[in-house]
């Protein structure tokens, strides 16, 4: 399946105040997660698998490198045999890089909340808001990135502009 996500990752100084609003704006929990997210070399945009005990998927995705609410592009196929697809892809494309991180996952309606522990890297909160569960704009959904943005007070200085993989690549230089 394809769809749209318009999509922020920041440093997150205080997961607690992320959770307690998340909760009391009444977000559905769907569980922490241990994932593991495997990326493959590619000669176009990202792909990655993804490991967990809530989310196993193969995701392709394209989308620019900067700060703020940035547009992304995503091919998500959910897996069932992922140790195979893994040894698969090592042998036909080679691994990029390998990013372990413990996930808090969290929805109101269409948009998707992390809270990231990422070791190496520190924790993180990202916003995920997608027309894969509901027709709107890329503009409608910058704008629910924005209100969200807002309400967990994340400033300019703490948005990410990269990939977990991208930093860890960055820091094995």
């Amino acid at each position: 399946m394809s769809f749209l996500n318009v999509e922020i990752k920041a440093r997150c100084s205080d997961a607690a105040f992320i959770r307690n609003y998340l909760l009391n704006q009444g977000a559905e929990f769907k569980g922490t997660d241990q994932q593991t997210d495997t990326y493959f070399n590619v000669p176009n945009g990202r792909l990655k698998l993804r490991e967990g005990n809530i989310e196993n998927a193969l995701i392709w995705y394209e989308r620019s490198n900067q700060a703020g609410p940035k547009n992304s592009s995503v091919n998500l196929v959910k897996i069932e045999d992922a140790k195979g697809l893994k040894e698969t892809l090592r042998k036909s494309s080679g691994i990029k890089v390998v990013v372990q991180k413990k996930r808090e996952i969290y929805f109101i309606g269409n948009v998707k909340f992390h809270i990231d522990e990422v070791p190496e890297l520190g924790s993180f909160a990202e916003i995920e808001a997608s027309n894969l569960y509901a027709d709107l704009s890329q503009e409608q959904l910058k704008e629910q990135c924005d209100f969200y943005l807002a309400a967990f007070g994340i400033n300019d200085a703490d948005l990410v502009e990269v990939s977990y993989s991208d930093m860890l690549l960055e820091k094995s230089i």
